[in-house]
């Protein structure tokens, strides 16, 4: 069963590196969803090696990867937002 699981990761690993290679992002747009295909994609391998491995750590990574993508996207998009106007 571990060999499906790590077929699997990289599977998926694979899928998101061509994902990114077609694509190339250029607009910020495109940036955003590359940051969260990144970020889901590592959620989503730290689960299977944690399944495959036994490794209940790898279960922590996962997480925290899941909050640094969602913390990546929110400062991405502050970024490149426009400026507010001061109060007149």
């Amino acid at each position: 069963m571990t060999a499906v699981y790590l077929g699997a990761s990289l599977a998926i690993l694979l899928a998101a590196s061509v994902g990114l290679v077609i694509v190339r992002p250029r607009s910020m747009a495109d940036r955003m969803l590359a940051v969260q295909l990144i970020g889901s994609s590592v959620v989503a391998v730290s689960l299977l090696l944690s399944v495959a491995t036994a490794n209940a750590a790898l279960i922590d990574v996962a997480l925290l990867a899941a909050l640094l993508a969602a913390f990546s996207a929110c400062a991405l998009r502050v970024s490149t937002a426009s400026p507010s106007r001061p109060p007149e």
